[in-house]
This record gives C-alpha cells, sequence and structure tokens, in this order.
C-alpha cells in the first residue's frame, strides 16, 4: 500500500434505507474515488430486535448472511448501497471479499462487517453495528476509525430509538454536534452545483475552507465563498473574510468561481444562498462563551432550515491510528 495509514480518505456513510442516504452514497462514491480512499457503508440497529434465530445455528445464519441469502435487518440495504457502488464504478464485483463477527452480549448474531479490497489497498466496507441507539453506533463507529466525513441522510427515518418519556435531537443534528469529523447531513443532496463555503474572521474558518477545498477538489465541484455582515456598517468586514479566503485558497492553487458579501441575519442569508449549491459548508465553532454560542447558532441554523445538504466542518488533525 503506497499510502500511510493516516494518508487515506475515509468516508463514512450512514445507511437508513431512504433516498437521502442513497443520494449520500451517491456523493461518497465521487468524493471517494481513486486508490486513496476508503467508504463504509454503516446500518446500525438496536440490540436483539426481535432476531430469536428458531434453532438456527448462528455460525450457518453469519454464512447465509456472507451470501446476502439471510434478510436481517439492514442487510438488504447495505446490499442495495454496495451494489449502487458497483454501478457507479467505484467497486468491482472481483474484489477480494472478507468477513468479520464480534459476538455481542444480548444479541444471537452481534456485529458483522465484510470488507471488500483491492491489491492497491482500497477497501469498501459494509457494516451491520449493534448498538443501544443510531446515534451511539454512528459515535462508536468514529471512536474505532478515523473519518474524514460522515454523511448521513436529513429523513424523518434517521430518529433516534428514545425512551419513553425522553425527547431526543434526531439523529443528524446530534451526530453533527457530536463527531469528532466533518459530517454532511443530505437533504435532496444534488452532485453537480458547488460548494458554497460560509466564512468569517476566524482562524476556524480559514481551516474549514482549506478542509472543503480538498473535499470539493475530490469531486471537481466548484467552490463559492460566502460572508454574511450582521449589518451594513460591517460590510467591509464581511468583505475582508472574503479577500482572506480567497487568498488562503489561491496559495492551495484553488479557484474560487464566486464570491459574496451579504448583509442581514446569517442563517436567513446562508440559506436562500444555499439553494443554488450542492452543498453549504459551515464550520463548526472553537470560539468560548458568548461568541461561541453566536457562532453554534449559525451553523446549527443553517443545518435545520437550510433546504440544501449542509456540512458541519471539523479540520481533523492527521494522526497515525494504532
Amino acid at each position: 500500500m503506497s499510502e500511510t495509514d493516516d494518508n487515506r480518505f475515509r468516508i463514512l456513510c450512514c445507511v437508513d434505507g431512504s433516498d437521502e442516504s442513497y443520494r449520500g452514497i451517491r456523493y461518497a462514491a465521487r468524493i471517494g474515488k481513486g486508490n486513496d480512499a476508503d467508504i463504509t457503508l454503516l446500518f446500525v440497529r438496536p440490540v436483539d430486535q426481535g432476531l430469536r434465530t428458531g434453532g438456527m445455528q448462528i455460525s450457518v445464519a453469519r454464512a447465509n448472511m456472507l451470501e446476502w441469502g439471510l434478510e436481517l435487518p439492514g442487510i438488504k440495504r447495505l446490499k442495495k448501497g454496495r451494489d449502487l457502488l458497483i454501478e457507479l464504478g467505484v467497486m468491482g464485483e472481483d474484489w477480494q471479499e472478507e468477513f468479520d463477527h464480534s459476538d455481542i452480549a444480548g444479541d444471537p448474531l452481534g456485529d458483522n462487517m465484510i470488507v471488500y479490497s483491492t491489491e492497491s489497498g482500497k477497501t469498501i466496507i459494509l457494516k451491520l453495528m449493534v448498538a443501544p441507539s443510531v446515534v451511539s453506533g454512528i459515535l462508536d463507529e468514529c471512536d474505532l476509525q478515523r473519518y474524514d466525513v460522515v454523511i448521513t441522510g436529513a429523513s424523518e427515518k434517521w430518529r433516534s430509538w428514545s425512551v419513553p418519556g425522553f425527547l431526543e435531537d434526531s439523529v443528524a443534528e446530534t451526530v453533527a454536534a457530536r463527531a469528532p469529523c466533518s459530517v454532511i447531513v443530505a437533504r435532496e443532496l444534488e452532485e453537480n452545483h458547488g460548494h458554497l463555503i460560509c466564512v468569517d474572521d476566524s482562524e476556524k474558518a480559514l481551516a474549514t475552507a482549506r478542509r472543503d477545498a480538498t473535499i470539493a477538489s475530490r469531486c471537481k465541484c466548484p467552490i463559492s465563498l460566502l460572508s454574511v455582515a450582521p449589518s451594513e456598517d460591517k460590510r467591509e468586514w464581511a468583505k475582508n473574510n472574503i479577500d482572506r479566503a480567497s487568498q488562503a485558497l489561491a496559495s492551495l492553487g484553488i479557484k474560487v468561481e464566486s464570491a459574496t458579501v451579504e448583509v442581514g441575519d446569517p442563517v436567513t442569508k446562508i440559506c436562500e444562498a444555499g439553494l443554488n449549491y450542492s452543498l453549504v459548508v459551515v464550520s463548526a465553532s472553537e470560539k468560548r462563551g458568548f461568541r461561541r454560542f453566536l457562532a453554534q447558532r449559525v451553523a446549527y441554523g443553517v443545518m435545520e432550515k437550510a433546504d440544501c445538504s449542509v456540512m458541519i466542518a471539523r479540520d481533523l488533525p492527521r494522526v497515525n491510528r494504532a
């Protein structure tokens, strides 16, 4: 394998069977081309979801799953995702195949995973995970592996299994808030309309611009910049934000297709502008106190209200895994 472990580009696609999750896989296929990129398709099911085997030998059940003949919850959906990757040319039918299993207390079948790989080191992983909730399963997977980006649909199907009497945020919102890497919340995700990167005067915004530029370059998506001034007397501040980000991207050899300054409520202006793009990119704030609250209000306000897909961007340090 020519690339070191920490230089690989890893994508986690959360599959729930919704149209949005399969749009997310299509997008992953675009940014996951090349031998340096790996894609994991993840379906999370609750512990022992009525999966009593009725006397079936567990070893037989696992063998059948490997042949895709056993209709366990999630298997059909993962298989559809795998077939989509084959159709899109990201994966071949002749790839090497390896099966892995981990026992989970209280569940008859546990965690199961099929790893498809090439001699060059590229892998596609299909993982059926057991967890108390969808959120905990996704976040546990993020702890197990270093991912550059997580893609999850905004579908209503992606709701946590909750204990009666407790209110939980949607899976997408919670994962976006707690994941250690960038998270794309896919909503009517179109592939060919470019990325809109939202910038302010923070170093985090510059890191976000650089980070998304690497992702956008993988799918040859054009990049545009937007900065929103809260009032007319702050217009020059917003323009300086644009200039700063443009210079940072130019130093990386990345062209900015367009740059816009708006005045008004940031959430409203970003959501309006985002209608013309495949993806709106906002940064997870590193600020503290009230400034952090304001920045987070914008990021998660956009995620909640935008009619397009949104990425909450985090710059992930490159570190070797054990």
